[in-house]
């Protein structure tokens, strides 16, 4: 597991919304989004909590290990033939 820090940050006029979560954080970090977007106190709004939940998504696909060869494996048919 990383030990990296990820920063995700929304500007909102003179407000600025900060979130700092690790890898293991990531699903408390979503339920933050939407306890923000369910304050009627904040300007944050469900439409905010939505892209940057998008861009937590982005970033955990980015870090999932992808196969160094992309090559077709042999089926039955492949081999009769």
């Amino acid at each position: 597991m990383s030990q990296d820090i990820n920063v995700l940050a929304l500007v909102k006029g003179s407000e600025r919304y900060v979130f700092l979560y690790d890898d293991s954080s990531r699903a408390e970090t979503l339920r933050v989004l939407g306890r923000y977007a369910s304050n009627p106190d904040l300007s944050f709004t469900w439409y905010d909590a939505a892209v940057l939940s998008q861009k937590i998504r982005q970033e955990t696909h980015k870090h999932v290990p992808h196969s160094r060869f992309d090559l077709p494996l042999p089926t039955d048919s492949d081999e009769l033939a």
